[in-house]
C-alpha cells in the first residue's frame, strides 16, 4: 500500500486508505456481501427486506404528491441486490416504475462492475458526485452506507482534546498515536458543538458533508432519505470502531486492506447535525418496529402459503434475523430525513 505525504495519519484518512485505496483498499478490489464476503447485510439474508423497502418508497412517493418523475437514489449499493428486488417490486406498480429513474451512488468500481453484472439493466444509472443529480424529487435510500464512510476519533484528556492518529511508518507493525487538536475550530466549521458532555468523540467529516448536500437538495427539489444502519441513539458517545474480517472481528491495524473498517453510528449526533437546517426535520425508530410497522410478518405468512415446512421454517427464521431485538431489530435504526411539511410517519409510528 502505497503512503504519500506522510506516514503519520489521521484515523480516517488511515481508513480512506484501508478501505478505498485503488489498489489494495477493502472495497477497491472485492466483493465483501454475503457468504462467501466478510459480512452479511439484510437484503441478502431475506428478499423481503428489499420488497419492505419498496413498499415504503411507493408510500413515500405519494406523500410527495406522486410525481410523475422522481429520482431513487442508493448510496452504496453493495452488490446491486436490494436495488434489483426494489426495481422487480416497483414492476408491480407501474405509474410509480415508469415515474421512477435508477441513480446508484458507488465509490467503488469495483463493485460498480458487479452491480452492472447482477443488474443488467438499462433502467439504472451511476452517478459519482450527487451534487450533479437532476432538479427532479429524490428519495435517497441508505442501507448500511454511513458505517463505511471514515470517521475520526477524539479524547479528553486533562489538559484538553486530541486527536487519534496511525504510524504507518512500518505497515506491518502500524501502531495508534496522538496529537493535541483544537476542537473549537473544527466545532465552527460543524457550527455546532459536538464536544458538549463528551469524553469521546467519534464523527465522519465526510458523512456531514453528505447530510448536507443531501439535506439542500430535499429543500430544493423534495424527496427525502431513508437511512438504516446499525447504530446508538444516545447523546453520549462511545468509542465503536472495529475491524472484521472473514465475518470476525479483527485487529484494526493488522490486515491492512484486507478487513472491513467500520463503527457504530451514533444518531443522536446525525439529528442534531440536519436539526441545523430549518426546512428538513427527521425522525427514526429501530429496525424491527419499522419492519413490523411495514407487514413483514404479515407478508411472510402470505408467501409461505404452499410451501413446504422447511421452507416455511427457513424463511421465518431469516425474518427473525432481521426483527429479533437480540440480532438485528434493536442494534439497527432507521431514520428519515424529510421536509418539515411533509407528515409522513409510515412505518415510524404504529
Amino acid at each position: 500500500m502505497k503512503i504519500t505525504k506522510t506516514n503519520n495519519l489521521p484515523l480516517d484518512q488511515f481508513i480512506d486508505l484501508a478501505l478505498y485505496d485503488k489498489e489494495n483498499g477493502y472495497y477497491m478490489k472485492k466483493n465483501p456481501f454475503g457468504g462467501d464476503g466478510d459480512f452479511t447485510t439484510a437484503p441478502n439474508i431475506s428478499r423481503l427486506f428489499s420488497e419492505i423497502i419498496a413498499v415504503w418508497t411507493i408510500t413515500f412517493w405519494k406523500s410527495i404528491g406522486s410525481p410523475n418523475q422522481f429520482n431513487l437514489l442508493e448510496l452504496g449499493a453493495g452488490n446491486g441486490e436490494m436495488i434489483k428486488v426494489i426495481d422487480e417490486t416497483l414492476l408491480n406498480f407501474p405509474e410509480c416504475y415508469s415515474a421512477c429513474n435508477f441513480i446508484i451512488h458507488e465509490k467503488s468500481d469495483f463493485l460498480i462492475n458487479q452491480q452492472k453484472k447482477n443488474l443488467n439493466s438499462d433502467k439504472f444509472t451511476w452517478l459519482k458526485n450527487i451534487e450533479k443529480i437532476n432538479k427532479k424529487p429524490t428519495i435517497f435510500l441508505a442501507n448500511e452506507f454511513f458505517d463505511a464512510i471514515p470517521i475520526k476519533q477524539f479524547f479528553k484528556k486533562k489538559d484538553g482534546w486530541i486527536e487519534r492518529f496511525v504510524n504507518l511508518n512500518n505497515p506491518k507493525k502500524a501502531e495508534f498515536t496522538e496529537e493535541k487538536t483544537n476542537i473549537e475550530k473544527i466545532e465552527k466549521n460543524l457550527n455546532f458543538q459536538i464536544s458538549s458532555d463528551q469524553s469521546i468523540i467519534e464523527y465522519s467529516p465526510d458523512t456531514f458533508k453528505y447530510l448536507k448536500i443531501i439535506c439542500d437538495l430535499i429543500k430544493k427539489n423534495d424527496g427525502g432519505m431513508l437511512i438504516i444502519d446499525y447504530g446508538y441513539t444516545d447523546s453520549k458517545m462511545q468509542e465503536t470502531l472495529q475491524a472484521t474480517n472473514n465475518h470476525k472481528y479483527s485487529n484494526i491495524l493488522e490486515n491492512i486492506g484486507d478487513s472491513d473498517i467500520t463503527y457504530n453510528i451514533n444518531f443522536h449526533s446525525f439529528e442534531k447535525f440536519i436539526n441545523q437546517f430549518k426546512e428538513v426535520n427527521s425522525i427514526f425508530t429501530n429496525q424491527k418496529k419499522f419492519l413490523t410497522n411495514m407487514g413483514i410478518l404479515e407478508r411472510a405468512e402470505i408467501i409461505s402459503k404452499n410451501t413446504t415446512f422447511s421452507q416455511k421454517a427457513d424463511l421465518f427464521y431469516r425474518v427473525k434475523r432481521l426483527i429479533d431485538e437480540n440480532q438485528m431489530g434493536e442494534l439497527f435504526k432507521v431514520m428519515l430525513i424529510k421536509n418539515k411539511k411533509n407528515n409522513f410517519k409510515t412505518g415510524f409510528v404504529n
